[in-house]
């Protein structure tokens, strides 16, 4: 993937012009996230993977293929910050996603290794609740046995039905063994293309 770092941006007003279709990165902090950015990259050191949750402080955007911009946003529900820095990142995340104009879609990264947790749940239904067309990816999926994974993934969908009434497209990924690569790729592709078709 030809990719680059754009830059860092603190609010939505600093951001490049919307002149391109974009894609957001987000999930919960530790969800994986960094790593499935340089899977995708093919480079190891794009994004920076930290043991400590909670670095992402800004609104990083990548330029790809001379046609698209890959976003990497701070993750939610990381409590070692302060109560006034947690409210600052919430607001700029939420800006942003309601009101980047040339936003195609967000990937609601969950960790496939663990039970649903309550938090990824409320995001999703209020990106639904603003009309924010997402989808989900599965991260960590190499860090359970196949027998599993179904199991885990299955547990999410149920307690996402309770209060949807179908699921969002789906994806499952390991940044170890880079499976479900082509397919974001592919998607996101499908997507740029789309964007560009005359109307």
């Amino acid at each position: 993937l030809d990719i680059q770092f754009t830059g860092s941006f603190p609010r939505l007003a600093d951001c490049p012009k919307p002149d391109y279709p974009e894609f957001a990165f987000i999930g919960r902090s530790n969800v994986g996230k960094s790593s499935l950015i340089n899977t995708l990259a093919g480079r190891r050191k794009l994004a920076k993977v930290s043991g400590t949750p909670g670095k992402t402080q800004l609104l990083n955007f990548f330029w790809a293929e001379s046609s698209w911009y890959l976003v990497d946003l701070p993750g939610y529900g990381y409590a070692k910050v302060s109560k006034t820095k947690r409210a600052s990142w919430e607001k700029m995340i939420r800006e942003y996603l309601v009101k980047r104009e040339n936003l195609q879609c967000i990937f609601l990264l969950i960790d496939g290794s663990i039970p649903p947790q309550q938090i990824d749940l409320e995001f999703a239904n209020w990106l639904g609740e603003c009309m924010v067309p997402f989808v989900i990816v599965y991260t960590k999926c190499d860090k359970v046995p196949k027998t599993k994974r179904a199991a885990l993934r299955d547990n999410f969908r149920k307690a996402m039905l309770e209060s949807w009434e179908e699921m969002p497209q789906e994806f499952t990924t390991s940044s170890s063994s880079k499976a479900g690569k082509e397919e974001l790729l592919d998607f996101i592709r499908s997507l740029v293309k789309q964007s560009q078709a005359p109307e």
